[in-house]
């Protein structure tokens, strides 16, 4: 048995532990385009059940939306017992991409980055196990893999007008990341970067990381801890010192 298919194990195992238990999670997947979210969450859900797993990747608000409390929309997704709830991309898209691309006022994003923190903490309070990622990769890398996606028609659907912003906003995106993992990094729901030009490598690290944050003692004592070289709990630092793409 391969390391990943040992991983898929493990998540299986802890998933047959979560039906038993009742356990709640939520994994929040974000990072910049390209970064291997939809890949990772491939790996992490191939064995899974689909009756107790989803994987929420919302489209822009429609006019209703627009209208209500921002974390409404993502309210109604979160997990009843026994279910693991993915977010490739999430609520943060509200510190992301609508900050680049001008999608929200300044208003709007000031009064996410002051409520995230309690909205996860009541999240955290009621018993919801949240593990919240961050995939990361240098801008070279971003731009081979967007090019692969223009140039293979299996990806077609992958390309979207956004990504042409990608490469020209970079800095605007990185100054986003700062910002966002600077405001809403907490005790209570900190972010884990994932350093992620190599893929499998990140895959695998995402993969240990869940297992060891969501797993029972039993189960997590057989999975190695993560390469702190790809996958390490957020500081301040990790923006100048080179862990986090510029």
């Amino acid at each position: 048995m391969s390391k990943i298919e040992k991983l898929q194990l493990a998540l299986v195992e802890t998933q047959l532990a979560a039906a038993q238990s009742g356990e709640r999670i939520v994994i929040v997947l974000e990072g910049r385009d390209a970064a291997g979210k939809d890949g990772t969450i491939k790996r992490i859900t191939e064995h899974l059940s689909i009756r107790s797993t989803r994987v929420v990747a919302l489209p822009k608000p429609t006019e209703r939306e627009r209208t209500q409390w921002y974390f409404q929309r993502y309210v109604q997704h979160l997990p009843s017992a026994g279910e693991l709830v993915i977010f490739n991309r999430s609520w943060y898209n509200r510190a992301g991409v609508e900050v680049v691309m001008g999608f929200s006022t300044e208003a709007e994003q000031a009064e996410f980055l002051r409520d995230a923190p309690d909205f996860e903490r009541m999240l955290v309070e009621s018993g919801i196990k949240l593990v919240k990622l961050w995939l990361d990769i240098a801008k070279d890398e971003q731009k081979q893999r967007l090019q692969e996606r223009r140039d293979d028609p299996l990806k077609a659907l992958k390309v979207s007008p956004i990504d042409a912003a990608a490469q020209d906003k970079w800095d605007d995106y990185s100054l986003a990341r700062d910002t966002m993992l600077l405001r809403t990094h907490t005790p209570l729901a900190p972010w884990y970067c994932v350093r992620a030009n190599d893929k499998k490598q990140a895959r695998l690290a995402v993969m240990e990381h869940i297992v060891h944050h969501v797993s029972p003692a039993d189960i997590a004592k057989h999975v190695a801890s993560p390469d702190p070289d790809v996958l390490f709990a957020f500081e301040e630092k990790a923006l100048s010192d080179g862990r986090l793409a510029r």
